[in-house]
């Protein structure tokens, strides 16, 4: 029973190799690549989520999401093309989704609304006959 006692309180012996495995590339990897999907993924939904914004912050998240999704750069590692290499994704198919979508979902364009100043509303309201301004104030 003294035996046990004793093997109990005595240390472990670990070789370096056998600690640094928790560490090691492999395990550093599945991390690296969560990242890097979280970074694409935030990418993604702010330049969909603000494709439409007027308001200036949103336009600036749509704008940075639009600039480092069109980058072509490969210095940084978390550049939008290394993510998708390392993420095993085709960054052109990416971009020209986003493009097709963000033109699917861009509102029509329609033609300036000219503003009627109320002297020359009145002057055209008073050339229509009696039926017309009835009409108009029947609609």
């Amino acid at each position: 029973m003294a035996d046990r006692f004793v093997n109990l309180f005595e240390p472990d012996t670990l070789l370096p190799a056998q600690y640094f495995a928790a560490f090691s590339r492999e395990g550093g990897l599945v991390r690296e690549r969560r990242l890097m999907l979280a970074v694409l993924q935030d990418a993604v939904e702010c330049y969909q989520k603000y494709a439409l914004a007027r308001d200036p912050r949103g336009r600036l998240l749509f704008d940075d999401a639009c600039v480092w999704i069109e980058s072509g750069e490969r210095e940084w590692p978390f550049s939008y093309e290394n993510i998708c290499e390392v993420l095993g994704l085709n960054p052109e198919y990416i971009r020209r989704g986003l493009s097709k979508w963000r033109q699917q979902k861009s509102p029509v364009k329609r033609t300036a609304a000219r503003i009627v100043p109320l002297v020359e509303r009145r002057a055209a309201e008073a050339d229509l006959t009696v039926t017309e301004q009835e009409l108009l104030r029947a609609s």
